[in-house]
């Protein structure tokens, strides 16, 4: 009897444990549980799409500084680098000559003077003995003449005074423009003249700065296929451009494109383009490296977050979710400018889709997910 009890109980316990296992393998082998992805519902938005291109600085104008007398470097009143204002003293030119020229020049008026004063004279004598019929009219023609003769010789010292002191003016030589100076490769004691193969130095002109810039036709064509009519409308509707330093930071004034070369570079496909900018407080140096920044809006266009898209064989996707709650790959193209870290879709995509926006690269076609939607404001908070 006993025996017969403790097989009873061990076969119990053999249905229970059985039972216990099966339970937990059902449990094991129920549905998958279905994961949870953030969406957004696709609506129409604007941005701002920004184009770089690199650019060199040049200024407005770069004058050659070149003496016009010959002589000796006698002081240099600037250093290279020095900000300057037109018409000031950048070097003095010793040339004793000139100095001389005017001497001379004051020497031959007081001269000339005189012998006016003296022939005037002459002609006042001469005249009322004229009248009297003392002496002939010819006598008072030949002191006339004399007269005159004398006034010529004193513009003739006037103006060889005024040339001489010209010529004196020119051993002081002066900033033609507002700007930056360049290199002096002379020093003083140098000597120079007109002839000098050398410039003094260069004078940079750098109210306004230029940047120059390549843009490749298709770019050239996107920004101004809807400016207008002609070229100087196109460029007159273009927007204002920005640069950005070599350091990275923006520089705060805005400029304008003003010109575009006429012929496409056959080598390169690229054409040359010139930008304006104001430069008032001279930060811009010519020869610069820069990055010119061109905006293009985007309005009531489909923009979607880098993070929702994934590529596959060179082609870009985003990941639709369907009203049956199952996902769907579609193949959308996007612009080559991005809107920061968005997309602008311009086919695959409508407004009402609704998208996943992340983890996009491991769902597979068709796979069942619960929807955490997020709202526009919070997906689109960083569009610009």
């Amino acid at each position: 009897m006993k025996k017969q009890s403790f097989l009873g109980i061990l076969a119990a316990s053999l249905i229970i444990a059985s039972c216990g296992k099966n339970d937990k393998s059902a449990q094991a082998g129920g549905a998958p549980q279905i994961k949870e992805y953030k969406t957004v519902t696709l609506q129409q938005e604007s941005a701002t799409l920004n184009s770089d291109f690199p650019a060199s600085i040049q200024g407005q104008q770069n004058i050659e500084i070149r003496p016009r007398v010959e002589g000796y470097i006698d002081k240099i009143f600037v250093d290279e680098g020095a900000v300057v204002k037109a018409g000031q003293p950048l070097f003095k030119i010793s040339a004793p000559e000139y100095e001389q020229q005017v001497r001379t020049a004051t020497a031959s008026i007081k001269s000339a003077q005189a012998d006016v004063s003296s022939a005037k004279l002459a002609v006042n004598k001469v005249k009322p003995l004229v009248e009297k019929g003392i002496i002939s009219k010819y006598d008072l023609e030949s002191a006339q003449y004399t007269y005159e003769s004398a006034m010529a010789s004193l513009a003739q010292a006037n103006a060889a005074l005024v040339n001489a002191k010209v010529n004196l003016g020119y051993t002081t030589v002066t900033s033609p423009v507002n700007g930056v100076v360049g290199s002096i490769p002379f020093r003083l004691g140098s000597l120079v003249s007109s002839n000098t193969t050398e410039p003094l130095t260069t004078v940079s002109s750098i109210g306004n700065v230029y940047a120059y810039f390549a843009m490749n036709e298709k770019s050239l064509l996107n920004f101004t296929k809807d400016a207008g009519a002609s070229l100087n409308q196109k460029l007159k509707n273009m927007p204002a451009v920005s640069l950005v330093l070599s350091d990275g930071s923006a520089y705060d004034q805005k400029g304008h494109i003003e010109t575009v070369n006429g012929l496409i570079n056959t080598e390169t496909g690229t054409v040359n383009v010139r930008a304006r900018f104001p430069n008032p407080k001279g930060i811009i140096r010519s020869g610069s490296s820069t990055t010119v920044r061109i905006p293009k809006e985007v309005k009531d266009g489909i923009i979607i977050p880098q993070s929702a898209t994934f590529e596959l064989q060179d082609k870009m996707f985003a990941v639709v979710l369907g009203k049956d709650g199952k996902t769907r790959n579609a193949n959308i193209s996007v612009l080559e400018n991005t809107a920061g870290n968005y997309y602008v879709v311009t086919s695959g995509l409508n407004a009402g889709d609704e998208i996943v926006l992340e983890g996009v690269a491991s769902l597979k076609e068709g796979t069942e997910i619960k929807a955490q939607k997020q709202s526009p404001e919070t997906v689109y908070a960083d569009l610009k």
